[in-house]
């Protein structure tokens, strides 16, 4: 069934009035016709059953049937900060990372990305790297679409640490020492409702000088198993284990 995204919070009312860009893949790409059904979600992760009830040239009036009652989000909120990749990688993560169930993504120009977009690109960029979240929380049947955030340097990045519960750092010398205790051990202990920062670096990895600041400021150097991953590779192993340890193990 078919889900919109609206930028408003959950208010019960008699009718939805759905306009722009819902209102068009409605009528004009799905060809809905009133007693169809689409799934609401609005921005506090309220989600609802709703019918149309009528079509007009500019808007769709619809009516609730039911609230959602199944929880599609992670128990905790990630979020994956990547060291700029090459080519569409970073839409790869995104949209794959979405459908995992990822809260935030961060780009962001680690010391070894060959990647360099000035101002004018990264807005660009970034409108195109929120659609593509919109429409894969659409496909995956979220509640939430992430939010984007692209920085134009790294301080934007290590300044942020402070914010959140747990800072985890994949780095392939970890992977290749065999250490993976660290990771089971956070993402057991983490409550519901922390806040995990997951920091991967680009082609090049993370360079020893990236990892000594990120340990300076309380991040924990994780490997992600035994083998050494690619840089669009290692989120969704990580929001994978994330989804094994704190959804299905715990219920």
């Amino acid at each position: 069934m078919q889900r919109y995204f609206l930028n408003e919070d959950y208010e019960a009312k008699p009718v939805y009035v759905v306009e722009g860009e819902p209102f068009h893949h409605m009528v004009r790409v799905m060809r809905m016709v009133p007693d169809d059904c689409v799934y609401l979600v609005f921005q506090d992760q309220v989600a609802i059953l709703a019918k149309i009830q009528q079509i007009n040239e500019q808007a769709v009036h619809l009516i609730e049937v039911e609230k959602e009652q199944q929880d599609k989000e992670l128990p905790i909120h990630v979020t994956i900060a990547s060291g700029y990749p090459k080519g569409d990688k970073l839409e790869l993560i995104v949209q794959k990372g979405t459908e995992l169930g990822a809260a935030k993504f961060i780009g962001f120009p680690a010391q070894s990305s060959v990647v360099k977009w000035d101002h004018k690109k990264l807005q660009k960029k970034q409108q195109r790297l929120q659609k593509i979240a919109q429409e894969a929380a659409e496909q995956a049947q979220r509640q939430r679409t992430p939010i984007i955030q692209l920085a134009a340097s790294d301080k934007e990045l290590w300044d942020s640490l402070s914010n959140y519960d747990y800072v985890i750092v994949a780095y392939e010398e970890s992977a290749k020492s065999g250490e993976n205790a660290k990771l089971i051990d956070i993402l057991t202990k983490a409550a519901p409702g922390s806040k995990i920062l997951a920091i991967f670096g680009p082609e090049g990895g993370l360079t020893p000088a990236e990892i000594t600041r990120a340990e300076s400021q309380g991040a924990v150097i994780c490997g992600l198993g035994p083998r050494i991953l690619r840089t669009e590779t290692a989120p969704f192993y990580f929001l994978s284990a994330v989804s094994v340890l704190t959804e299905l193990v715990r219920k």
